[in-house]
Formats: C-alpha cells, sequence, structure tokens
C-alpha cells in the first residue's frame, strides 16, 4: 500500500502531461489584430505562435491584449509570452496591492513586449513570438487574446503624443537623440489629477519594468498627476536611447490623495474604467553647452557691476575730499577734523576719557560726567585683561549713574557712550568671530549631508526625494538644478563686497582715532564695525547654505535657506538699536543663544505646526511673553529686572507710574508710540498664527522678524527726520534701492514653483518654465534680487547717520 501510495503522483503527473500535450498539440499560428477566444484548464492550454518580419533598422513592437471573466482568485489564468531573448508572464485576475494589504484585482491586461531591432549588418530578419494560456483550474476559464504591432513606439522630438495607461495597461516607448542634440526634457501632462501615475525613463533593456511593484527598480522616475518633466542627457545613455514608461497607480495615496473608502480587504472588482488616465508625451531638446555659459558670465557680471559702482564711489569721495583739503574747505564730514585748539573741546582732553563723553559741565542736561582712569591711547586697540568681554562698567558708581542716567526723559548720545571704546569695540568683535565659528561648525555638515542625498538621487534614480522645478531644471555634473545653485552667487560677492566697504571704513576710522581726530573721538555715532562684520559674513553663508538646500530642496534641510535669514534679519535690528544705544546692546552670546531658539522653534513648528493646535498655543504665548518682556527692556534701557522676586512690585508701580499718575502721557512716549505698534504687529502674528496654523512655519517665522526689522527701520527714519536730521544722497539712494528692489524681489518670491509641504507629485503641479536667458526661473530671479536688496539693506544701516559726523554727542537724542 505504501509503495503504491508513492507511486501515485508520478502516474498523475504523466498522465496531465500526456493529456496537455494531445489538447495542445502544436502552436496554433496567430494573426496579429484578431480576437482570439478559448477555454483553458488543468488538462488543456493553448499555445499561439505570431511570425513577422523586421526590416533593418526598423523598431518593431508588440502588444499582447489579454482578458479573463474568471474572478477566482484560487485558478488564475497564466500567460507566458516567450521571444528570442526574453520571457514574459503574467496572471489574471492580476493582483495589485496598496496600502494597509488592500488588494485591487485586474481582469484586463496589456502589455508591450521588449522590442527587438536588428542590427544594419544582418539586414531583414525573422521573428516569432510564442503565447502560452494555462490554468490549474479543474474547471474550463474562458479568456481572450488579442496581439497588435504597434505604428506609433518611437517617439519624436518635438511632437506631442496622447495616449491612455491604467494601472494593469502600462505603456512604454521608444525614443533616440537625434544627432545634433545631447539634452532632452520630457514633458507629461494630463487634464486629470488622478489616478496618481509614474513616469520613468529606461534604458534598452529586457525586462523593462511597467508593474508598479518593479516601476522603481531601473532608471530615472517620479510620479505625477498633471504634470511631470525629466531631463535626460545623452551620455547617461551609451546606445543613444532609452524607453520612457508610463506606470499607474492602484492607489493615489503616492500623490497625495486619499484611498477609497469603500475598499476593505479583498475586493473583486474590475477597476480599469475608473484607473484610466489620458497622457501627452512631448520632448523637446533641452539648452545647449552655451547657454550654461552665457548664464555664468551673466550671473557673475552682473554682481562685479556693484564692485565696479563701489571703485567708483570711492574714487569720487576721494578726489572730493583731496580737492576740498587743497582749497582749505574740509568740512566736519570728511572725517579730517584734526584736532586743535579752535576746536569746542581742547586739545588736552585726557586720552584716556570716557568714549564719547564729553567733559564740559553744561553737557548732558547740565550733569558732570566723570570720566574712566587713564587707559592706553583712544586709538588703540591693544589687548589686556581689561578689555576682556564683561558685565560691569568702568564708571564710577556703576549702578547709581546707570539707573540716574538711563531713566532720563531726554537722552542723549553721550549718555549711553560712557563706556570704554577699547571694551565695547572688543564686546562687539565678538559678534563676527563668532559667527564665523558658527558658519564653519554649521556648514561642514550641511555640505556633507546634501552631497549624500544628491549621490542617493543619482544611484537610486528617485527624482522624488527633491522638490526642483523639473520644467527648468538644468544639470551639470552630479548636481540636477545647477541653476538654482548658481543664482545664489550674489549673496557671497556682494557679502564679500560688504566686508570690503566696511573694512574701509573701519581702516579710515582707525586712522583718525590714532590721529586724534576730534570729529571721530567726540562727533557723529560712535563707529563700532564687529556686527557689520558679522552681517558680511551672514549674508555670504546665506548664499553657501541656499545652495547647499537647492542641491536637493525637501522637508528634511529646509533650515539650511533660512537659518542664517533669522541671523541677518536679527543681526540688523541689533546693529540698528545699538546706533544710538552702543553701551546697552545685547552681548553677542545671548543674541547668538536667541537665535538658536528661534531655529529650533522653527524646526519644531514644520514637524509639529501642521496639525497639532498644542503647539500653536504655547508657540503664541511664548511670543506675545518675549514681546513683553523685550518691550519692557527696550522702554527702561535695560533697568527693568526681571530676574528676582520683586517684579511683582516693580510691575505695579510701573503701572500706577505710567498709567494713573501720567495717564495722558507716558514718561518716554517715542518708545511707548514704538513698542505699542510693535506689540500690536507682533500679537496679530501670533492671533493669525492660532486662527489659521499656516502650514509654511520657516517662512512665518522669518515673516516676524522682518516686519519687526521694517517697523523698526520706519520708525528710526522718522524719528531721526523729526529730530531735524537729514538723509544725505548715499543713504537716500540706499533707502530707495532698497525699496523698489525688495518690492521686485518679493514678487518673485511668491511665485511659488514647487512646495516641500505637499507630496512630490503635488509639488510638480507648480512647476513652471524658465524665464530668465532660457536657464534661470523665478525662484532664480528671487535670490539675484534678494542678494541686491540685502545689500542695499546694509548700506542703508552702514550710511544712514553719517550725516551726524559734524554733531557733537551731547546733542545727538537717543530715540
Amino acid at each position: 500500500m505504501a509503495g503504491g501510495a508513492a507511486l501515485a503522483p508520478g502516474a498523475l503527473l504523466c498522465v496531465l502531461l500526456w493529456a496537455a500535450a494531445a489538447a495542445g498539440g502544436s502552436p496554433a499560428p496567430g494573426a496579429f489584430g484578431r480576437v482570439y477566444r478559448g477555454a483553458v484548464n488543468i488538462s488543456a492550454e493553448r499555445v499561439y505562435a505570431f511570425a513577422y518580419s523586421s526590416e533593418s533598422g526598423q523598431v518593431d513592437a508588440v502588444r499582447v491584449y489579454v482578458n479573463s471573466s474568471s474572478e477566482n482568485l484560487q485558478y488564475p489564468v497564466l500567460f507566458v509570452v516567450r521571444q528570442q531573448k526574453g520571457v514574459l508572464s503574467w496572471q489574471v485576475p492580476l493582483i495589485f496591492r496598496g496600502l494597509y494589504q488592500r488588494t485591487y484585482n485586474y481582469q484586463e491586461v496589456s502589455r508591450t513586449l521588449c522590442p527587438s531591432e536588428p542590427t544594419p549588418e544582418t539586414g531583414p530578419s525573422d521573428q516569432i513570438i510564442f503565447v502560452d494560456v494555462s490554468s490549474m483550474a479543474p474547471f474550463n476559464v474562458a479568456y481572450e487574446l488579442l496581439v497588435t504591432r504597434l505604428e506609433n513606439f518611437q517617439l519624436e522630438t518635438n511632437k506631442a503624443f496622447n495616449f491612455t495607461a491604467s494601472p494593469s495597461q502600462p505603456q512604454y516607448f521608444l525614443y533616440k537623440f537625434p544627432q545634433d542634440v545631447d539634452s532632452v526634457i520630457i514633458k507629461v501632462v494630463s487634464d486629470a489629477v488622478y489616478p496618481c501615475s509614474v513616469v520613468s525613463v529606461q534604458d534598452i533593456v529586457c525586462p523593462v519594468y511597467d508593474l508598479d511593484h518593479n516601476v522603481e527598480f531601473n532608471g530615472v522616475y517620479q510620479s505625477m498627476t498633471k504634470q511631470a518633466a525629466i531631463t535626460v542627457q545623452r551620455k547617461d545613455f551609451p546606445g543613444e536611447q532609452f524607453f520612457v514608461v508610463f506606470v499607474i497607480k492602484p492607489e493615489d495615496y503616492a500623490c497625495g490623495g486619499s484611498v477609497p473608502s469603500s475598499i476593505h480587504g479583498n475586493v473583486n472588482r474590475t477597476w480599469n474604467l475608473q484607473r484610466m488616465k489620458n497622457l501627452q508625451v512631448t520632448i523637446v531638446p533641452s539648452i545647449k553647452k552655451s547657454v550654461y555659459v552665457q548664464a555664468m558670465f551673466f550671473s557673475f557680471l552682473s554682481f562685479l557691476s556693484f564692485y565696479l559702482g563701489s571703485v567708483v564711489v570711492a574714487f569720487v569721495h576721494y578726489i572730493r575730499v583731496r580737492r576740498k583739503a587743497s582749497s582749505g574747505r574740509l568740512s566736519p564730514e570728511d572725517g579730517s577734523g584734526i584736532m586743535t585748539s579752535s576746536h569746542p573741546i581742547t586739545a588736552s582732553t585726557p586720552e584716556g576719557s570716557s568714549y564719547g563723553a564729553i567733559d564740559e559741565s553744561g553737557s548732558s542736561g547740565g550733569h558732570q560726567l566723570s570720566s574712566p582712569e587713564r587707559g592706553p591711547p583712544a586709538g588703540s586697540d591693544t589687548d589686556s585683561s581689561v578689555e576682556e568681554e564683561s558685565d560691569f562698567d568702568t564708571m564710577p558708581e556703576i549702578e547709581s549713574d546707570k539707573n540716574v542716567i538711563r531713566t532720563k526723559v531726554f537722552l542723549y548720545l553721550s549718555d549711553l557712550s560712557r563706556k570704554d571704546r577699547r571694551i565695547v569695540s572688543k564686546k562687539y568683535k565678538i559678534y563676527f568671530w563668532n559667527i564665523i565659528t558658527i558658519a564653519v561648525f554649521y556648514a561642514l555638515p550641511v555640505i556633507q549631508l546634501v552631497i549624500t542625498y544628491q549621490t542617493v538621487v543619482n544611484v537610486t534614480g528617485n527624482q522624488d526625494i527633491c522638490y526642483y522645478n523639473f520644467m527648468c531644471a538644468h544639470p551639470l555634473g552630479v548636481l540636477s538644478a545647477f541653476n538654482n545653485i548658481l543664482s545664489n552667487v550674489g549673496h557671497m560677492l556682494l557679502g564679500f563686497l560688504f566686508l570690503l566697504i566696511v573694512l574701509r571704513r573701519d581702516i579710515l576710522h582707525r586712522r583718525a582715532m590714532e590721529m586724534k581726530d576730534v570729529y571721530t573721538l567726540d562727533y557723529g555715532i560712535p563707529k563700532h564695525f564687529g556686527l557689520f562684520y558679522a552681517m558680511g559674513i551672514a549674508l555670504m553663508m546665506e548664499g553657501v547654505l541656499s545652495a547647499c538646500y537647492h542641491v536637493c530642496p525637501n522637508y528634511s534641510n529646509f533650515q539650511f535657506d533660512t537659518s542664517f535669514m533669522y541671523m541677518i534679519a536679527g543681526l540688523c535690528m541689533l546693529k540698528l538699536y545699538q546706533t544710538r544705544h552702543p553701551d546697552i546692546n545685547a552681548s553677542a552670546y545671548s543674541a547668538y543663544a536667541s537665535f538658536a531658539v528661534v531655529i529650533c522653534l522653527a524646526v519644531l513648528g514644520v514637524v509639529f505646526g501642521k496639525n497639532d493646535m498644542w503647539f500653536w498655543v504655547i508657540f503664541s504665548m511664548i511670543h506675545v511673553l518675549a514681546s513683553l518682556a523685550l518691550s519692557t527692556q527696550i522702554y527702561y534701557m535695560g533697568r527693568f529686572k526681571i530676574a528676582d522676586l520683586g517684579i511683582f512690585r516693580r510691575a505695579a508701580m510701573v503701572l500706577y507710574t505710567d498709567c494713573i499718575q501720567q495717564c495722558s502721557r507716558p514718561m518716554y512716549m517715542d518708545r511707548m508710540v514704538l513698542l505699542i505698534v510693535g506689540n500690536l504687529v507682533n500679537w496679530s502674528f501670533a492671533i493669525f498664527g492660532l486662527v489659521y496654523r499656516p502650514r509654511d512655519f520657516a517662512s512665518y517665522i522669518l515673516g516676524i522678524f522682518i516686519c519687526n526689522l521694517l517697523l523698526y527701520l520706519a520708525f528710526y527714519i522718522i524719528m531721526k527726520l523729526r529730530s531735524s536730521e537729514k538723509l544725505l544722497p548715499i543713504p537716500l539712494f540706499c533707502i530707495v534701492a532698497t525699496a523698489v528692489v525688495w518690492a521686485a524681489a518679493l514678487y518673485f518670491f511668491f511665485q511659488t514653483l514647487s512646495s516641500w509641504e505637499e507630496t512630490p507629485a503635488e509639488s510638480r503641479e507648480k512647476n513652471r518654465q524658465c524665464i530668465l536667458l532660457g536657464f534661470f526661473d523665478d525662484h532664480d530671479i528671487w535670490h539675484f534680487l534678494s542678494a541686491a536688496a540685502l545689500f542695499f539693506s546694509f548700506l542703508v544701516l552702514l550710511t544712514l547717520d553719517d550725516d551726524l559726523d559734524a554733531v557733537r554727542r551731547d546733542k545727538i537724542p537717543v530715540f
């Protein structure tokens, strides 16, 4: 019994093979374009043979269409297509798996067979295709078979081609590079957003990966809703030809759509009619190498012209000063007022006198200012232990003097420039050295990360990793979008130019100090260049990090593009405040720590700010409380302490003094107006964020910084004009240029070309063509204009108070 049982499976196999051979016999000759209907079961299969002849140089492609009415997943109909160099097989119903293991079954399937192209030497050749139809079902399963030859298999340059595709009926076509074309752009459009689809470019290799589960195995690919674009270079394909593959996904979640709620588990349903998509593909030549050269020349020459303009301005100023010096008409603002007995301050002023303090009994409201101990000459910057950064003052009776002076109703610059110049200058130089340290430690891992991103994109071919404007992404070497990187050259060139301008002013200032120029020592705004140097470095680093971000812009590295923008805005506000408050400005350590907190909040906002209400509540509370705390410190010139237990008593006294006793007019009216407006703006931002919860949290934070900076700058200029001060031609020109260029830059900034807050396919719907030289898009122009606008903004801060160089510091009001 045991032996008989062992022989039974072998005997059954022999019987089945004999029955199949008897039923199938020799392959039945098939005709192209004819529908064959039949039935198969475990003992009956069908084999069809389709023969055709290929001409020399002709590309012949064959498409097989099959259909089966059976919905039995246990006994599918199996189709095997054998060609000269490959085998292709599938089953019907064809099963696709979606999210959460959902299955989608398709009973209509059509596939394009890998084409065979004879070499020119062999001449015409005969080709034969075998199609095997079989099933393991113990009952008959009906099927339909149609084999056709494709007439429009090869795509032509600059000629649109329309077709349809579905998950079970993918399409692919051949493209050959023309002789004079080295790079092309494949543009695909559709009128419908869904179904979600995938466009792939693959080398001429069989089999072609044209199903949802394997399309990502080879070549370059990107998901698509209504628009897609892939740039292909001849050098990447040795055969100078490639396949363009179009696959429709069974679900839309990859493109931002939702899974149908009616689908639960395994449901046998034909989805072909619901998932068909009409597509149009056009292949156009990309730009030539000469356009790259023109674009690079344009980028560099445009910003080198700023260098030329700066040299012209400096030369004109030099000639004007020389002419005035030769004619004896040198004015104080020319910076050459050598100390003599004819000046209001006598030459006997002690060398170590307080920086900015006027040694006259009637200055600063009749209060006799004390001088610090004698030290090195005013022009000396030698290092010593006294010059180290610290929180102490060198003035006698430090706390009492601070409280008396800084809480006066009418403050003058001499009241807030009493510290030793060397110590204050040393304090502001820390801004420069710290930002260099931050830049190095920040930039190195950033560069390493984006190189890794670009390598992953190039190796895997997954173009959904990076959010480019694919309609205007010009590759160069390993970089996929060289134009977005090149357009950041303006930040670096203009940042370096600003450093040179500041260096020139710094050198002239040092020379004047060495010559004991009275107008440098006791007139005009105290010159501290540390913050200006930090601003120049920040502008250059913004260009570097923006270029790094655009190597592969995505959700993971967005902060690279915005972190130094926060720092630039913060440094500009600090510089503007430092201008008339040189003794009480924030230290570099606290300033950069604040910037670090802002960057952390920006990252948390992008991660948690989309749907989490609790984050917006906490952030809005932090925003409002920080605005109030900073306002209090500004209003009382840093004399309002919040770190001890007396805060509530003092707050009550302040409320009583300013709102009850003097309700009609606050003690410091101008400051109060600025702070009220500033707090209203910031509270409006907080309420807006709490109500609308904007998705682009990084830009939201940047908007807060920029609005506060513009508000403070407008207040400063208005107060300057109210104080009968004037605007010289250069700062006036820079203000006008800043306003015009910023307006133009912001126009291009809001022309959204991509968005990493959406899916890659949704982001590509925003992609647009190049608009400048056929090489740069709207965002590149934003880079150009924003670099120029930041440069002019810096020049405004640098030159705004040049008109005060001949005004005594005890006559310059503080606001």
